[in-house]
């Protein structure tokens, strides 16, 4: 007979525990995660993107429809830009509901789109003189970068 080593009896192994391994444990329950007050103008900015992501959103189904109703030069390059418009607006508001809960990883990408929107309303509004459709993007990104850029949408990040 064996004897004890003072650690308590093991109950018997099956074969695939021998030859893989045994479960691990349940994990520790997660501590709960306390709630940062949002500031009102990080919560308009959430809005702001995300009335930009549905509005994009919208922008890809009418160039899928376009694409399926009219004769494109390559299919595949149309659908591939539909995809990618598609991929824009989730993304948008995916930071949209980040910004909403001061995660820090949502404040740059919301900036980086805003300054290629801001380059693309520009160009509308200025070089291609479509002002109906520039000039509100360029208001939108204007507003926007202002909500980010208010003290109590920085001090949001920095208290965090």
């Amino acid at each position: 007979m064996r004897e004890s080593s003072g650690s308590p009896p093991q109950p018997p192994r099956r074969g695939l525990d021998r030859l893989f391994g045994a479960a691990a444990d349940s994990p520790a329950p997660r501590p709960a995660r306390e709630r940062v007050e949002v500031p009102p103008s990080l919560r308009w900015a959430a809005v702001v993107v995300g009335v930009e992501a549905a509005a994009i959103g919208v922008g890809a189904v009418a160039w899928l429809w376009l694409t399926l109703t009219s004769t494109p030069d390559s299919v595949g390059r149309a659908i591939a830009e539909v995809v990618i418009i598609a991929l824009v607006a989730v993304g948008l508001a995916a930071a949209a509901r980040g910004l909403a809960r001061v995660a820090p990883w949502a404040r740059g990408p919301v900036v980086a789109a805003q300054i290629f929107l801001g380059l693309s309303g520009f160009v509308a509004a200025f070089e291609a003189e479509r002002p109906l459709i520039g000039l509100p993007i360029l208001l939108v990104v204007a507003t926007e970068l202002y909500l980010l850029a208010t003290p109590e949408s920085r001090l949001a990040y920095v208290e965090r």
